[in-house]
Parts: structure tokens; C-alpha cells; sequence
């Protein structure tokens, strides 16, 4: 006979925490304390192992809508959309993670980002939501709203199950260029100071790719729409084969650099960017860049948001399915 029909549930009824103390032979408020993690609570081990076996058995969910209606919070999670162009894997990423967090009663809420970051800013403290989460760190103002709302902020971008996707990317990059014969590699810079950050973030897994290897230093250099003839043609003179560029817009500037300077890629230079955006298909030359799997890194950030909020978490995903490089014509 099923659990649920020896306990006396109704069939087809959602399992509550009474048929879970029944089970487990404790009180409900044990299951209570237990599923929802409450601190200053002695519980054996013993105890916790049954009542967590017992919710498993009768496949039991928390009503998580009423128990944040209860608290006086909504149950909204914040994903912020970046500023910075990265193809569409954030939107694609956020539409998982929108599906997965309403099973629990969750609402997800998208907001992008915009030069003035006081949006952010005014949905932490209008939308009272029960966490924030981005891909990149938030400004120093958002963060602030975080701190003072007393929410959880995931950084889905630094969170342990992705690895560490600067070191992975600039591993990936590298390989590739290299098993295309180039030794000297450059990197490309965006102009605009906000995002210097990120640059930073993804010269430091090329820089460490390049040295593994014993390649010469990677010279750096800012590529704007003013300049980029000039870099490019700099580089090629001083023997650099190809470029790993901040973004694929960057790497777009590159090209433009090397149509404006007469020189021809990948023949003079080679390119390749991160982020696998549209744009790239239809670039001339069609642009190689790493692509994200934007599942593997919502199912990460989903795994982090339940933790965070005492949930039950799904098992987080291989860090070898985070990303890959899509070869075009630019290598």
C-alpha cells in the first residue's frame, strides 16, 4: 500500500507537514524547524535523517508562497540583467530559472541594468524581494540596497559550481588559437571604464593560459571605433597572430580594425571572443567565440538560490558543461 494511503492522505492531495511528522514520528513543529533549517534548535542527527527521508518518501514540497506571504514577503526573487553585451545567454538562463523557481511559489522579477543604476536600486527596496541574484557583481549602491534589506545576494557568476569560468574560458581560447600554430597572443580592451572590471576578469584566465604554456606576455591594449585600425595594425608589426577580445563586440571592433587598416583575418590576425552573441554569425569575417550553456549556468544558480533560502537544493551541474568554443571563420 502507498505511504500516503497507509497515512490516511487523501490521493492526489499535496502532502503536508502533518503527514510528514506522522511518518516520521515526530511533531510538526520538529518537521518545521528541520525543513526549514531553524538555527538555536537542538535536533539530532537521527531525527533530521527522518524527518528529511520521510518528506522524500511522500514527496513532500513546502508551500513556499504561504509561508513568505506569512513572513510579509512576497516570495519575489530579483535577477538583474547586465548592462554589458553577452549574447543571450543571460535571457535564456533567466527564463529557466523563472520556470523553475514558480514550482516552489517563487516569483522571479528581471530587471536590466542601465548606466544609472538607481533602478536596481529601487526594486531591492520597493519589491521587498527574499534575494537578489546577477551574474556580475552588483554596483556598490546595489550591493548597499542588499545589505541594508538583509537579503541574500548570489553572484552567480563567482558560485563554486560554475569553477572558475575566467580560468576555463582563457584555457579554452588559448588551446584553440594555439592548435591553430599562434604564439602571440594579444588581448582587446572595451573603452567604456564601467566594464573594466569584467575585462580584468577574462585577460587574467588568458594571461594564465598563455603562461602555462610559456608563450611570450600577452600585450594588452583599449580598442574603440577611433583606434582600432591603429592597434591592430601595431600589433600585427610587433608579431602578434591573434587576439582574444573582452567581449564579441570587441572583437567586431577588432575587425573593423583590420578591414580599416587593409589587413585580412585570420590570414594578418586571427579573433576570437566570449559570449557567442548573434552578431557573430554575421560578422566578416563569421566570428569564433566560447558560448555558454545557459542551462547549466541557471540549474547553478537555482542550486545556490534554494541553499541560500534554506530549500532543498538540486544537484548543482558539471562544470565541464558550462561552456564551448564555437569555431567560425575568424581563427
Amino acid at each position: 500500500m502507498p505511504v500516503s494511503d497507509e497515512l490516511g492522505t487523501a490521493k492526489g492531495a499535496r502532502p503536508t507537514t502533518a503527514d510528514v511528522a506522522r511518518l516520521a514520528e515526530v511533531s510538526t513543529a520538529t518537521v518545521s524547524y528541520v525543513l526549514n533549517n531553524v538555527e538555536g534548535r537542538r535536533i539530532s542527527p537521527q531525527t533530521r535523517e527522518a524527518v528529511n527521508r520521510a518528506a522524500k518518501l511522500l514527496g513532500y514540497r513546502p508551500n513556499i508562497a504561504a509561508r513568505n506571504l506569512a513572513r510579509g514577503k512576497g516570495g519575489v526573487v530579483l535577477y538583474v540583467i547586465p548592462l554589458v553585451a553577452v549574447g543571450d545567454m543571460p535571457m535564456q538562463a533567466g527564463s529557466r530559472m523563472t520556470t523553475e523557481l514558480a514550482r516552489l511559489g517563487l516569483l522571479q522579477v528581471q530587471i536590466f541594468e542601465t548606466e544609472d543604476d538607481h533602478h536596481v536600486v529601487d526594486a531591492i527596496e520597493n519589491l521587498d524581494p527574499v534575494a537578489v541574484a546577477s551574474l556580475f557583481p552588483l554596483t556598490q549602491a546595489a550591493a548597499t540596497a542588499v545589505k541594508n534589506a538583509g537579503i541574500p545576494h548570489i553572484d552567480i557568476g563567482s558560485l563554486p559550481a560554475l569553477g572558475d569560468p575566467h580560468l576555463a574560458v582563457g584555457e579554452m581560447r588559448v588551446a584553440h588559437l594555439v592548435s591553430r600554430g599562434h604564439r602571440q597572443i594579444a588581448y582587446a580592451y572595451g573603452g567604456t571604464p564601467r566594464w573594466r572590471a569584467l575585462g580584468d576578469y577574462w585577460l587574467d584566465g588568458v594571461t594564465r593560459a598563455a603562461q602555462s604554456r610559456g608563450l611570450p606576455p600577452v600585450p594588452v591594449a583599449t580598442v574603440t571605433i577611433d583606434n582600432a585600425a591603429e592597434v591592430v595594425s601595431d600589433w600585427v608589426r610587433d608579431g602578434v597572430t591573434a587576439v582574444c577580445a573582452q567581449s564579441d563586440d570587441i572583437a567586431c571592433l577588432v575587425l573593423y580594425g583590420i578591414h580599416r587598416a587593409g589587413l585580412q583575418c585570420p590570414q594578418d590576425l586571427a579573433v576570437i571572443g566570449v559570449d557567442a552573441s548573434p552578431m557573430g554569425e554575421v560578422s566578416t569575417p563569421p566570428l569564433t567565440s566560447v558560448q555558454f550553456d545557459p542551462r547549466a549556468v541557471a540549474d547553478a544558480a537555482i542550486a545556490a538560490i534554494y541553499e541560500r533560502l534554506g530549500y532543498p537544493a538540486p544537484p548543482s551541474p558539471d562544470i565541464t558543461d558550462i561552456a564551448r568554443v564555437v569555431v567560425r571563420s575568424s581563427t
